[in-house]
């Protein structure tokens, strides 16, 4: 039986995760091509892709990197393909360079892009606002608050991209991607082959002579839209009075909440925008011209304020605009939030934050998981090393380095830097520097990073930790994987090939849980110099007993010889592994059966699980 997100069933209602609705959007508007790099709070949409591609009828990858992602989604939209290409905020900044010249071409099949904002960093390394990639770009953007309107804004966003032939921003927050949500199905329509590639080299190919004008027509496609955005049903205007709020994305949830539980719906005149670019302006102009006060609500930058500021410029109006002066430029806002500056532009109470007490919850700081063969690789990394050597980490679940006692990430820029500032690092420090970093993110962005290394003569010694998966998203695949949960890998791409190719010489393959030959090959790749790498090869304890069924027939036990000295919990940190009087002991049930503290400690021994 399909999956329900495939069947033209209109009229059903769902509980969906916002990523599953933009999913189904996708399906109603016909999708026929898919790509995508997965990234928190993204990655449900691609892997729901994933999920149901055997019986779907679109062609779907997980590409490298972001980059060539939006390029193999470009490709396919300009033979005629409706495309949706997903990935997280940061990796907009990968792909940058063809989006930009994408908005230049246009999309003839229709393209939209999901970039899934993170106000808050609840799973990223910056906050930053795609909205203004739109406005550098020339792009539409929708901007969901529920998942009814993230299904619908997908499909109706990837109709107006086919219409106008113009990529298109898909907005969300995690806040929109991971809430759920009753969703009402429409047609589901069967999308048969692309139209093909028509050939027309002075609108696909842009040379300086062709881009020129390129540019101009952009310019006038963004005019054509804001037409549309002038009359489109998801921009609304609500309720009556003196005081206005606009409020676009997620920000409209909280204002809606917020009213409400102030006991203002309905006396406060409320501007919603969900087609947030091109800006309205006579919409925007007509509802400030009928308030003497307006608060902007929006998180992260004054998008949408600056603008409301200009417009209200630009036509002398003699109107208070409030937006960051009152309101956080960084994190997640919450309905408390908007409810006390409504409350306070209103002359109403101010509300407090909840007082209900919380019962002391264990701290649970974030840790490498029980097994995890990252933690054999830092623990003969530092006891070869020390605090002689630089870290360079990348991004990733092994990120996780930086905790004590390991503490094996000194610093970090994005994926696939560990490389290459590591050799800058290297260069300027005049110190050794060990570089660490994913399978997943060697093939997103490190092999530039070796070429760099070995063309200019580096000193690193970079460490492949060579999980077989993309543990941190989600065990997505990439190219170096064997097996997937769909079955196997017809063409696996091997790392060690892949760095002989490029030109190192000194390569060694370890298995993180053999200490003995782990510590060997580390001294061995300290005595040298230039460009090495050590591959530390073992699967994701989590991705193998999913994918290739395997279990540990062995547990770790503390033995009564214990003496309490506590080693092996001070060095490794094991989450398996806890005090128990003035003794180590190991839970069974978490212990993966790595055996690594066994050759830490002779006082743990191994004995058959379940004993």
């Amino acid at each position: 039986m399909a999956n329900p997100l495939l069947a033209d069933t209109p009229g059903e209602t769902h509980l969906l995760l916002g990523n599953e609705a933009i999913v189904r959007g996708a399906i109603e508007a016909g999708v026929q091509v898919v790509t995508c790099y997965p990234g928190t709070p993204s990655s449900e949409v691609p892997d729901t892709f994933f999920r149901i591609s055997p019986d779907g009828k679109f062609y779907f990858e997980y590409s490298v990197n972001e980059k060539v992602a939006l390029e193999v989604a470009g490709g396919a939209t300009l033979s005629g393909a409706m495309t949706l290409c997903t990935m997280k905020h940061v990796g907009v900044n990968v792909a940058a360079d063809p989006l930009m010249t994408m908005c230049y071409t246009g999309a003839p099949g229709g393209l939209m892009l999901l970039s899934a904002d993170d106000p808050g960093c609840h799973s990223s390394q910056n906050e930053q606002d795609n909205r203004i990639y739109a406005r550098i770009a020339g792009m539409p953007v929708l901007e969901p608050a529920t998942a009814q309107e993230a299904k619908d804004m997908t499909r109706d966003g990837l109709a107006l991209s086919k219409k106008y032939g113009a990529p298109i921003l898909l907005r969300t927050t995690t806040r929109v991607n991971h809430l759920r949500g009753s969703v009402e199905f429409g047609h589901a329509p069967d999308p048969g082959k692309a139209e093909g590639f028509k050939r027309d080299p002075s609108r696909f190919v842009p040379i300086p002579a062709f881009a020129r004008p390129m540019h101009i027509a952009l310019m006038e496609r963004m005019e054509n839209l804001r037409h549309e955005a002038e009359h489109s049903p998801y921009n609304t205007v609500s309720g009556d009075g003196e005081i206005g709020i606009i409020c676009s994305g997620i920000s409209r949830a909280y204002v809606a909440d917020a009213l409400e539980h102030a006991g203002l719906t309905g006396s406060v005149k409320v501007l919603e925008l969900g087609f947030s670019n091109p800006m309205p302006e006579n919409l925007c102009l007509d509802f400030i011209k009928s308030v003497t006060k307006v608060l902007v609500v929006e998180e992260l930058e004054p998008v949408v304020e600056n603008e409301i500021r200009v417009l209200a410029q630009k036509n002398s109006l003699d109107v208070e605009i409030i937006g960051k002066d009152v309101l956080p430029r960084n994190g997640e806002f919450s309905v408390t939030m908007v409810e006390n500056v409504i409350c306070e532009m209103t002359g109403n109470p101010l509300v407090a934050q909840c007082a209900c007490e919380l019962p002391q919850l264990p701290v649970r700081p974030p840790n490498l998981c029980a097994g995890c063969p990252h933690r054999g690789t830092y623990f003969a990394a530092k006891k070869v090393f020390g605090d002689e050597a630089i870290y360079s980490s990348d991004i990733g679940c092994y990120t996780l380095g930086i905790l004590p006692p390991l503490q094996a990430a000194d610093f970090l820029l994005c994926m696939g830097s560990s490389i290459s500032a590591g050799c800058g690092a290297a260069k300027a420090a005049d110190q050794t520097v060990v570089a660490f970093i994913g399978d997943s993110t060697f093939f997103h962005s490190g092999l530039t990073g070796v070429a760099n290394a070995v063309f200019n003569s580096h000193d690193i010694l970079l460490v492949v930790l060579d999980n077989r998966t993309t543990a941190m998203t989600g065990h997505q695949p990439h190219p170096g994987v064997d097996k997937t949960i769909l079955g196997d890998n017809d063409h696996p791409l091997d790392i060690e090939s892949a760095v002989r190719g490029l030109g190192v010489t000194e390569i060694r393959n370890v298995n993180p849980f053999n200490q003995k030959k782990t510590l060997a090959a580390f001294e061995e790749l300290k005595a040298m110099k230039g460009v090495r790498v050590l591959i530390a090869k073992e699967p994701c304890p989590l991705y193998s007993r999913r994918v290739y069924k395997k279990i540990a027939p062995q547990v770790a036990y503390v033995a009564d010889s214990c003496t309490g000295r506590f080693d092996c919990l001070d060095k490794l940190a094991c989450p398996a592994m806890y005090k128990e009087g003035d003794k180590a002991a190991v839970n069974p049930i978490l212990c993966n059966g790595c055996m690594l503290c066994l050759q830490v400690c002779g006082h743990i021994k191994a004995k058959k699980r379940g004993s």
